[in-house]
């Protein structure tokens, strides 16, 4: 079996080579640098058609992630959407499973778990727009598509580092009151993509299968207790951040700890999956 990875370089294609490595199968890591293992082909997401000849199967990662600066929507809609609609071009009837993301959906508040029939429409960022038309081109071309939320791990480049940045006064200072919320084990997401090309083609939420307590998970992991702000005025903060490369505080990350968002993972367990890794309190 040889199979596309592309962004693995980055965090979560990495995760999925190396895995997919480590279960026998040739890897082809698609993507402006190369990956941890496997051969690379280099591919722009921004500009180019990659070349996947030889691929059994295509795992599609590479992404613009996070916000970008104010007035630079188009440099994610290069990737997430334009970028897209040349890959699938060129994976030319293979299996294609998409990472997506739960930042797709429509924003809370939520009276229950999300499935997979959740609006998808209102998203507050260019990141989650830029998904949601991107994900849309692939459930066309009948890829299988997952969306995981608010993915962890060792060397996460996204969540913890930003959380780590809110300790103040040996306290974790978090917007808004505790919340209940879904996350993604690196781990996990690796071990769906993987499993994915033998499904049926659609949207497929992927989590720890926990809902966890913000405040409890966030406190551990730090080592902290934890303190709450208004949202109203972490929001405002983060809309000055914005005007200043790589802000600390973004509408993303803001979403990612505010948002009581658990999500329903009933159809990829109906497919045989479940979640093999749980982030638990004592770490």
């Amino acid at each position: 079996m040889r199979i596309a990875v592309t962004g693995a370089s980055g965090f979560c294609g990495g995760e999925v080579a190396r895995l997919a490595a480590a279960s026998g199968a040739e890897v082809l890591c698609v993507g402006r640098r190369p990956g941890p293992v496997g051969r690379h082909v280099r591919w722009d997401a921004a500009t180019e058609t990659p070349d996947l000849a030889g691929a059994d199967v295509v795992v599609h990662l590479a992404a613009a992630v996070g916000d970008p600066r104010r007035g630079a929507e188009d440099a994610f809609r290069a990737v997430n959407v334009d970028g897209a609609r040349r890959l699938l071009d060129a994976a030319a009837g293979r299996p294609v499973v998409w990472v997506s993301s739960a930042s797709v959906y429509r924003p809370g508040p939520y009276a229950a778990a999300l499935t997979e029939d959740h609006p998808i429409q209102a998203q507050r960022t260019a990141y989650g727009r830029t998904k949601a038309a991107g994900e849309k081109l692939a459930l066309a071309a009948g890829a299988v598509v997952l969306r995981p939320r608010a993915v962890y791990g060792d060397a996460d480049p996204h969540l913890m580092p930003r959380l780590r940045r809110i300790v103040r006064g040996g306290r974790a200072w978090l917007p808004g009151p505790d919340v209940t919320l879904s996350l993604t084990d690196v781990r996990n997401l690796a071990d769906a993509c993987l499993t994915a090309p033998g499904w049926p083609a659609g949207a497929y939420n992927i989590t720890d299968g926990v809902a966890y307590r913000r405040d409890e998970i966030v406190s551990s992991v730090l080592g902290v207790p934890v303190r709450h702000v208004p949202v109203a005025a972490v929001r405002a903060l983060a809309a000055v951040a914005g005007l200043r490369p790589s802000p600390v505080l973004t509408r993303y990350t803001i979403d990612q700890v505010t948002e009581g968002m658990v999500l329903d993972i009933s159809r990829a367990k109906a497919q045989g999956w479940k979640p093999r890794y749980t982030l638990t309190p004592s770490g």
